[in-house]
């Protein structure tokens, strides 16, 4: 090898150790077995050979190794103690005598074989750190730009790195258009040979909790908690927050000045309807308010069966149920509770007919 390629490798593997952290001495092991099996490719050798490279320098030498045996029995593997002694006279049964058998032409070959190691680790060490970089972003909201959509899966260009957006995470009222940006929630990252595969969701009830953070500071100060998220993605959501300071309104802090804060979030999620409900202890208030925006007369909690009987006043009974059940439906999934919906008059009268709903 010329003398200037070794040096170049060398200061090659200092670069990259200070740079990307990849440490030179792993780099040189690599690169040392990688030219073991080159020359062994290339001069069809059965010799078990050693190929060291000077720190230093980048010198490359191959050395054939035998072991000192009384009688030789195959010679490209073993050397007789007396032809080992005229070496040195110290050699004794047992050592490993090493001679140089450096091609006069191998120094192309290993300055190839080398690139090829280090081109490799740096890809290597990089799906590393992009995986080290997103797996820690699970459950996080990340945003990217629609790039293309392969076999019903939208492909999300997240800038160092593509992440898959699976059918049944998307909202059924996005259009996703190349170009497009959108906020997207971490649900998972996988290592694999070809890097981080990262999948993502505009319908995990994370997204809106991770939105509601970025948006209100209260939240991300721990002033105002959530405490339950109840969401049918793109059509509607409910949020409970309590607030750990009496003088803050958790509610007003979540809509904002004007429903600032709030259209900002309905704006992301493509129109989707969010409520943001005063979250309580008290069971009873807790439904009652899970309810809005309908009115409630009355909450008859059974904590046996953990179902509530609602009553609500006759021209309030279609808003408390909801376009197809959505609003009791979601009122009961952030409650918990199976929620029996009844008008006044049907609970005056003793009428059977009634709306009942579990989550």
């Amino acid at each position: 090898m010329n003398p200037n390629d070794g040096l170049e490798i060398v200061r090659a593997l200092d670069d990259l150790q200070r740079e990307r952290g990849i440490s030179k001495e792993v780099l040189l092991e690599a690169i040392e077995a990688a030219l073991v099996q080159a020359f062994k490719r290339h001069y069809g050798s059965a010799q078990n050979v050693r190929v060291g490279i000077d720190p230093d320098t980048g010198k490359v030498l191959v050395m054939n190794r035998r072991t000192v045996v009384e009688e030789v029995a195959d010679p490209k593997a073993e050397i007789s103690v007396e032809e080992a002694r005229q070496l040195d006279p110290m050699y004794a049964p047992g050592d490993v005598v090493e001679t140089e058998v450096t091609p006069k032409e191998f120094g192309r070959i290993a300055a190839q074989a080398a690139k090829q190691v280090v081109v490799q680790r740096i890809r290597e060490a990089e799906r590393g750190m992009l995986y080290e970089q997103f797996s820690s972003r699970e459950g996080d909201v990340v945003t990217g730009t629609v790039s293309r959509v392969e076999q019903r899966n939208v492909i999300i260009d997240l800038g160092k790195t593509e992440a898959t957006l699976p059918p049944q995470e998307q909202m059924a009222v996005d259009n996703y258009v190349t170009g497009q940006r959108l906020k997207l929630y971490v649900i998972e990252v996988r290592k694999t040979t070809r890097g981080p595969m990262v999948l993502v969701s505009r319908t995990h009830p994370g997204l809106l909790k991770r939105l509601l953070e970025l948006e209100v500071p209260e939240i991300a100060e721990g002033v105002v908690e959530i405490k339950a998220i109840a969401r049918e993605a793109g059509a509607r959501s409910k949020v409970a927050v309590v607030a750990h300071d009496p003088n803050v309104d958790p509610v007003g802090s979540c809509v904002g000045p004007r429903g600032a804060r709030i259209q900002a979030i309905v704006s992301e999620l493509a129109g989707e309807k969010i409520d943001v409900i005063p979250w309580s202890e008290d069971y009873a208030t807790f439904i009652s308010n899970a309810l809005s925006p309908a009115r409630v007369v009355e909450v008859r909690p059974d904590f046996l069966s953990k179902i509530a009987l609602v009553v609500v006043p006759d021209y309030q009974l279609s808003l408390a149920i909801g376009r197809e059940g959505q609003n009791a439906r979601l009122a009961a999934k952030i409650t918990g509770w199976k929620i029996d919906i009844k008008s006044e008059s049907q609970v005056g009268l003793g009428a059977i007919p009634r709306f009942e709903i579990d989550f």
